[in-house]
């Protein structure tokens, strides 16, 4: 299966998106959902094109991979997780994290690497609740 990478950043209008490693794939919108849906409704036009035009990776399985710039990251879940919430599951203090995710200062990748493996710390831990 291919794994299609899409890189989503924030700019001043709201977000943008784009495929990393397929060309014609684009999308933007006000929020990351909106973006993400635009992505999807340019993959949807992408199959209706003729044989011909229609990229090859459509006749094949695929599936999308989200990457975020760290600011970006942290603006689409500020009303999820606190600087304080971060703080506590990355360990990186939350003044450092504020400007993060404020785009004043962009982490070293070992700091993107700690920030990336606590949410998904997270979210196998999340997985594996019953109720």
């Amino acid at each position: 299966m291919k794994t299609i990478r899409i890189i989503i950043e924030r700019n001043e209008d709201g977000f943008w998106g784009y495929a990393e490693n397929e060309k014609a794939i684009v999308g933007g919108g006000d929020t990351v959902q909106e973006c993400k849906q635009d992505i999807l409704d340019c993959i949807e036009t992408l199959k209706d094109l003729n044989t011909a035009s229609k990229p090859a990776f459509l006749e094949k399985e695929y599936g999308l991979v989200y990457k975020f710039d760290t600011a970006s990251l942290l603006s689409y879940y500020k009303g999820i997780f606190s600087n304080s919430a971060l703080e506590r599951i990355t360990g990186i203090n939350q003044k450092q994290i504020q400007h993060y995710a404020s785009g004043h200062r962009n982490p070293r990748a070992e700091q993107r690497l700690k920030i990336e493996n606590a949410l998904h710390n997270l979210g196998r831990e999340l997985l594996a609740v019953e109720l």
